[in-house]
């Protein structure tokens, strides 16, 4: 099977209508992601196949919890979720996070050629990132902890937004350690075809201000 019909074949069983072009497109950014591995190691998975499954199927499963227009990928990485999920919804604006050169320098690389006209790559900090407006989702896939999350990306989050945290098994010691001034709002098991792990999403939401 070509990575192009295991593309098809996830989304078909994630329940998920791309636009056209937009499977070519996952497939060629997964194409440049491994060629960029081969010299700066941005991702331990190198199988092709493994990639459709736990990167880009992974990343596309939150897509139904993703609030617009404006999304932020904090510590993006090698553009995981945010590049799949601005492949998905072009209508959307996704910026991605990232403090690491080599990274950031791939990334602007795969929005360049994948020419997603919906994507700003930003190096920084995530404790100096100054953004006007605030984003109605803040995504996280492999940040370290959720007070963690909302110590240094909290307040990216506009007061009506989502932080939306990509985790593995169910996180009750970190959701026991929440800081004051946000909510949890709910945590929704993630069905990723193929994958044997067990994923969930963390979803929170700055506290109403009384």
């Amino acid at each position: 099977m070509s990575i192009e019909q295991s593309i098809t074949e996830g989304v078909e069983r994630l329940g998920i209508s791309l636009s056209d072009g937009a499977v070519e497109r996952l497939a060629a950014y997964l194409a440049l992601l491994e060629r960029w591995n081969r010299a700066y190691n941005l991702t331990a998975v190198r199988d092709p196949d493994a990639m459709v499954i736990r990167h880009l199927l992974d990343s596309l499963s939150i897509l139904p919890w993703i609030d617009g227009p404006r999304v932020l990928d904090v510590g993006s990485g090698a553009g995981l979720p945010g590049i799949p999920l601005a492949v998905a919804r072009p209508g959307l604006e996704f910026c991605l996070l990232d403090s690491n050169g080599k990274r950031t320098r791939f990334l602007t690389q795969a929005v360049a050629e994948l020419q997603l006209k919906n994507v700003e790559v930003v190096r920084s900090r995530v404790e100096d990132y100054q953004p006007v407006p605030l984003f109605n989702s803040v995504v996280s896939r492999a940040f370290a902890t959720l007070a963690d999350l909302l110590a240094s990306a909290g307040r990216l989050c506009a007061p009506t937004g989502r932080l939306l945290a990509m985790k593995g098994v169910f996180p009750d010691d970190e959701l026991a350690r929440l800081p004051p001034g946000y909510i949890l709002a709910s945590v929704y098991p993630l069905h990723v075809p193929n994958l044997e792990a067990e994923r969930c999403l963390v979803h929170l939401a700055p506290a109403p201000v009384s």
